[in-house]
């Protein structure tokens, strides 16, 4: 009897997975209350995101996506509220060529991530007596190949100096 071939694990076999998704930190500043909470101008809202990747083990790496909403209110500069978040996941990922693995970390597992950081932030501010903030969409494999070519230009712009 001959052993099929499709029954057999493949050990090669390309493999992610999603192991754990969690909130890393949060935290909700109200610098100003309550007399913050009288103002009945619409907030200015500053947008500072960060995403960072990490091997943890062999084939295990832990990727984060930190988002900073500061809302200030325009006339007098005064800070509304400052919300940190950040969410981050522990994914395995296996069996990749090299030349991916960047991107993945960059751009899969953000993309993953990025929708539980929106809630959370939504959450935060209504907890905090605010309405609610929509984060836009983020584009990471956008922003991406931007840092690609960032990187690209110091790179060559090193070499033409030496």
């Amino acid at each position: 009897m001959t052993e099929n071939a499709t029954s057999a694990p493949q050990s090669d076999a390309p493999i992610f997975n999603i192991e754990k998704l969690y909130v890393k930190d949060m935290s909700l500043e109200i610098p100003n209350a309550p007399a913050i909470f009288l103002q009945r101008e619409n907030p200015q809202i500053d947008l500072q995101l960060q995403t960072k990747a990490g091997q943890l083990e062999e084939g295990v790496y832990e990727v984060e996506v930190t988002v900073t909403v500061t809302a200030k209110v325009a006339e007098k500069e005064q800070t509304m509220f400052l919300i940190e978040a950040k969410q981050a996941g522990i994914f395995q990922v296996r069996n990749m060529p090299a030349e991916e693995m960047e991107g993945i970390l960059a751009v899969m597992c953000p993309n993953i991530l990025y929708p539980y950081l929106r809630e959370v932030v939504s959450d935060v501010a209504v907890r905090g007596g605010f309405a609610p903030v929509l984060l836009n969409p983020i584009n990471f494999e956008a922003i991406y190949q931007q840092q690609k070519q960032q990187a690209q230009a110091q790179a060559e712009g090193a070499a033409v100096k030496h």
